[in-house]
């Protein structure tokens, strides 16, 4: 008993010292240049369950518990819009099983995290569920509806949610948007600018900077159809080989000093 007793508590103290660590580091990390705006692609939930022998499921599952976690990090280091890739499009063509659990994650969490007291009504953040909506099932997109409207009025930050979505879908889109808008105007020149089809992607309606960096993580090195438009010459690419449930501030921190460094250098 008495050994248990001094194991928790040794414990304890670690997490601690741990967490203290952390604050102070990002701390450190806060007083240089910030990006406004960082995306993450949340890739290797699935071969982190696998490495782990654990039901794929439960490899989603961590790896929101690690978005939370992440989008927190983001926050006290006073970023200003977090959009992170959740669901392609192109997810539904996986297995029903796999799709129904995802589908049922997305209701749950969706409905947690707007709750009074958690993490996007404690950092003043807006939630914006960014994509195709229409695809989700009617409980998902009741609970997606929901969580934006009890978040609408917070004014802190930005955290785009991106499912189900695809840069074609979104780009598509506000080209259709765009001509509409043409339209009902009654304008004489028909011809569309790339300014108006900016203005009418999603995550400019939603009120997000430029992108800023974008991270991949699990070692693949592609940007599968997420926010090819956003990325510019100015748009920070960075590849982690870190599973995405296991990515933390350790592999965030070398990603902010190489952006911190970048506009050092541009500096006069």
């Amino acid at each position: 008993m008495l050994l248990q007793l001094i194991s928790s508590s040794l414990t304890w103290l670690r997490d601690q010292a741990t967490a203290q660590a952390q604050e102070a580091l990002i701390a450190v990390l806060a007083a240089g240049p910030i990006p406004q705006h960082v995306a993450f692609i949340l890739d290797g939930n699935r071969r982190y369950a696998r490495r782990k022998g654990m039901q794929v499921k439960e490899g989603h599952t961590d790896g929101f518990y690690n978005l939370r976690k992440m989008l927190e990090i983001c926050i006290k280091l006073k970023v200003r819009c977090v959009s992170a890739y959740a669901f392609s499009i192109e997810n539904f063509k996986r297995s029903p099983e796999e799709v129904n659990a995802l589908m049922d994650l997305a209701e749950e969490k969706l409905l947690e995290l707007c709750q009074k007291g958690d993490i996007l009504d404690q950092y003043g953040i807006r939630l914006v569920v960014v994509g195709h909506k229409d695809m989700l099932p009617a409980r998902v997109l009741a609970a997606a509806e929901k969580a934006e409207e009890m978040t609408r009025h917070n004014d802190r930050a930005i955290f785009n949610l991106c499912m189900p979505y695809t840069s074609r879908d979104e780009i598509t889109t506000a080209v259709h948007s765009a001509i509409k808008s043409r339209l009902e105007d009654e304008a004489d020149d028909t011809e569309i600018t790339e300014d108006e089809i900016e203005a009418h992607l999603m995550t400019s309606i939603a009120g997000s900077p430029p992108l800023d960096i974008l991270v991949r993580s699990s070692g693949v090195k592609r940007l599968s159809d997420y926010m090819l438009w956003q990325c510019s010459e100015d748009t920070q690419l960075q590849f982690s080989s870190t599973y995405w449930p296991e990515f933390g501030l350790l592999d965030f921190v070398p990603i902010i000093l190489d952006y911190q460094r970048k506009v050092w250098a541009k500096s006069p």
